[in-house]
């Protein structure tokens, strides 16, 4: 895959055009020109209560470099008190030259959010990404600093100069909109130190903690082979041999015992697979909004409920040593038990066997192929003895990986088809209702570079992104699923002057929400960088 990369990468860098914001639907030309729609997505936007509202700005500043943004955040003096919604918005604008590049951002040394950029125009472009940011509210009570960092390379070549906005809106309560029910406390690692992907830090929490959920935003990023985690292979053969293969998975450990395990998202920014013409007016799922693995480490209450600091790890298995490429940021949500001082209990069992799984290598006839398969279970259970009474939580958690990788001689084609399944269940029983929360999610990748005999450069490719929630409350019933897939097919000729790349794509996102709150249907077409269909069924 690499070597395509190589060949596509300069060519990639420097095709580029004028985007319009929200342009209807309109017919496409033959081929790209200079003019595409801005980046949109059929993601269903956050609802927002109609109650009194305030803003406030976190950032206004031009990422040129690797210089970081530093300020203070201040609380909404219009809006003290309790909030139904707080919602952040993030507006960017960039013209000329420009790879994607990550962002990050930190309120009170917090990670609440992170991003990756579109690629630009000569003339430039804008976007727009919302996050929701309410569970973060106890946060936003008091004064913070914030921090936000896209890193970025401006010089003679790459001329793009990204200039972002970052706000957030608080939305008063009323009888329609109650105050949100949230986290009491949002804390961040202490003493935070990496290496090699994996964070280290401690946590220290109130001692009358009740309940425990992680925060991680965990991304492979920064070109090298960990940004395609699931092309690595376990052959010299390949440019990204990794003897593990491709199956990874993204543990949190509590004083060197595992508490959670997940699997990783595969996101693809928008220089991924080798063709930016894929991404220009619809980015792939995640992409502007990179949303964090959550882990309810609830079980582990009773040892971390003792006021000492206790050390935190977040690493990704299957990553050579020395291997950089993923950042795994975190943070932690905590509820108090507002009836006691201290909340004593115990961590009943933490059960994981190995991983199981393969990572094998076959050749035949039409080139290499590599199969690869992982699973792994954890079960934790916990106790502790609240002012409403003895609480039992279990967390159980599968994930597993199936992936099919094949190339052919100078990795041309090269492509796979691969599953990721995560599946939780949590259960509390004792101090009040039981209840039970399960979350299954997959994620879904088939696609395939090839360059052909008239050297150009074709990439299909679908990724999908599905969830199916379902919570139980006493009696009460809540139930969501969702539904996210990309699917899309571009081509260029490489090594040619701008005029003769004759850039040809189409594209399609389709998200659809259904559950005992309503549904919310939508579908975007594009062709050649223009939306060619936005429909909308609930």
């Amino acid at each position: 895959m690499r070597s395509i990369h190589r060949a596509a990468l300069a060519a990639g860098a420097a095709i580029l055009a004028v985007t319009a914001l929200a342009a209807p639907a309109q017919a496409a030309p033959p081929e790209f020109g200079a003019d595409w729609d801005d980046p949109r997505t059929a993601v269903e936007p956050i609802a927002k209560p109609d109650t009194r509202s305030c803003e406030v700005s976190l950032v206004d500043y031009e990422f040129r470099n690797f210089t970081p943004y530093e300020g203070t955040y201040t609380p909404p003096a219009g809006c003290a008190g309790d909030w139904s919604k707080v919602v952040l918005r993030m507006d960017g604008a960039v013209a000329g030259r420009q790879y994607d590049r990550l962002g990050a951002l930190t309120i009170g040394n917090v990670p609440v959010f992170k991003t990756s950029t579109p690629e630009p125009s000569a003339d430039g472009i804008q976007w727009t990404v919302e996050s929701d940011l309410t569970q973060y509210s106890a946060l936003l009570r008091s004064p913070q600093p914030v921090w936000m960092l896209i890193g970025n390379v401006v010089n003679d070549t790459y001329t793009g100069v990204l200039d972002i906005q970052v706000h957030l809106t608080f939305y008063t309560t009323d009888r329609k909109n109650p105050a949100a029910d949230t986290a009491e406390t949002v804390s961040p690692l202490a003493n935070e130190h990496k290496q090699d992907g994996t964070t280290v830090g401690d946590l220290t929490l109130p001692r009358n903690t009740e309940r425990l959920i992680a925060d991680v935003y965990a991304t492979g990023s920064g070109g090298g082979c960990e940004e395609f985690w699931y092309f690595t292979a376990p052959v010299p053969e390949y440019s990204c041999p990794n003897p593990a293969g491709p199956y990874r998975e993204v543990q949190v450990l509590v004083d060197g015992t595992l508490a959670g395990i997940a699997a990783p998202f595969p996101h693809v920014y928008t220089g991924g697979w080798s063709n930016p013409f894929l991404w220009y007016t619809l980015p792939a799922p995640r992409a502007f909004d990179i949303r964090p693995i959550g882990y309810d480490l609830t079980p582990f209450l009773g040892r971390l409920n003792d006021g000492r600091a206790h050390q935190v790890t977040v690493r990704v298995v299957g990553v050579q040593p020395g291997a950089s490429g993923w950042d795994t940021p975190v943070a932690f949500r905590s509820w108090q038990d507002a009836g006691s001082t201290v909340v004593k209990g115990d961590l009943l069992s933490s059960v994981a066997p190995d991983i199981t799984g393969s990572s094998v290598p076959t050749v035949d006839g039409t080139g290499h192929r590599v199969d690869t398969t992982g699973a792994h279970r954890l079960v934790t259970s916990g106790r502790l003895k609240t002012s409403h009474g003895t609480v039992f939580t279990t967390v159980v958690r599968d994930v597993a990986n199936t992936s099919t990788h094949r190339w052919g001689a100078d990795e041309n084609p090269d492509g796979v088809t691969a599953s990721w399944t995560d599946r939780s269940v949590v259960t509390r029983v004792g101090g009040g209702l039981p209840s039970v929360e399960t979350s299954a999610k997959k994620y879904t990748m088939d696609g395939s570079i090839g360059v052909d005999a008239n050297n150009r450069l074709t990439t299909t490719i679908t990724i999908g992104d599905e969830s199916s929630d379902l919570s139980t409350l006493g009696g009460r019933i809540t139930a969501t699923t969702t539904s996210d897939v990309y699917t899309g097919s571009a081509g260029f000729n490489l090594g040619v002057p701008r005029p003769e790349r004759h850039a040809m794509g189409t594209s399609e996102q389709h998200f659809k929400r259904t559950g005992t709150t309503g549904c919310y249907d939508r579908r975007i077409t594009t062709s050649n960088g223009y939306v060619t269909g936005d429909t909308r069924v609930c």
